[in-house]
């Protein structure tokens, strides 16, 4: 196929056209729509950037949110897409172009009116999305030295999720909730332990990891293989870890409303008891 038919011009940069083979697209490029009206064909040599929106609620969704945003921020968003995609080597879920840019639409008014929100799961995100929050750095970043705009380190830390949503097909209210569960988890056990966990320490580091790898095991519902007598070797020489081991698996159990297998009550105790001992 070598060309596109334009159906709508939304703006210089968006444009909805027919594909024959998926009907009705939305085209994104800098400058697609400049000059074009109905009925025009574009050769797909010019298509600098498309994607396809399968879903008819998320098209119009994003046909709803464009008029409503400064061109500007859409040529930036798509760039910024565009290096996330480059970055991460793999396939994103279309709705980033709509969730993304109407989050970070939506930061800027916020911002403009003075109404700062605070992210409380910044440190957490960092830890646990590492790569993600380096993306998002680049992208709060370029928003600054194009548009004169500075969002701050709490949304470099919303972007993240945004990105980690669009990478592995969740929705960002799931990760969103996950980020949630892991910050309460983390809560228990320092008030078990009575004192805070260094956020700088290595071990902490481990442990945030170590809860976000167990979530998405009970998550895909994976089971994990426990070394023979393990189980009963550490409910005897660390009762009181084990025991909070245990709450904190029921705690997840509850909130991902899937069973946990009793292998990550040890695993999970081991990680406990070496911050533990850091901690006294």
């Amino acid at each position: 196929m070598s060309s596109l038919l334009v159906e709508k011009v939304l703006n210089n940069n968006v444009i909805i056209a027919k594909h024959p083979e998926y009907d009705e697209i939305v085209v994104i490029g800098k400058g697609i729509g400049f000059n074009r009206k109905s009925k025009d064909v574009i050769p797909m040599e010019a298509v600098e950037k498309m994607f396809i929106l399968t879903n008819k609620e998320e098209r119009d969704q994003y046909k709803q949110l464009v008029p409503h945003i400064n061109e500007q921020l859409i040529e930036v968003m798509n760039e910024a897409i565009l290096y996330i995609s480059q970055q991460c080597k793999e396939p994103l879920n279309e709705h980033i172009h709509v969730a993304l840019t109407d989050h970070i639409a939506f930061a800027i008014k916020r911002l403009e009116q003075g109404l700062a929100i605070h992210n409380p799961f910044l440190f957490e995100t960092k830890e646990i999305y590492p790569m993600e929050y380096e993306m998002a750095k680049h992208v709060v970043q370029m928003i600054k030295e194009r548009m004169g705009v500075d969002l701050g380190e709490d949304e470099i830390g919303f972007v993240a999720l945004h990105i980690y949503s669009a990478m592995t097909n969740q929705h960002i209210t799931e990760i969103q909730e996950y980020s949630r569960l892991i910050a309460d988890l983390v809560k228990i056990i320092e008030e078990k332990l009575g004192s805070p966990i260094p956020r700088d320490s290595l071990d902490f580091s481990r442990l945030l990891t170590h809860l976000r790898f167990a979530i998405e095991r009970i998550r895909r519902g994976e089971k994990v293989k426990e070394a023979t007598g393990l189980d009963r070797l550490l409910h005897q020489e660390y009762p009181e870890m084990y025991s909070l081991a245990w709450k904190l698996t029921k705690v997840m159990e509850q909130r991902l409303h899937k069973p946990v297998y009793q292998a990550e009550v040890s695993y999970l105790t081991v990680h406990l008891h070496r911050v533990a001992q850091k901690n006294e």
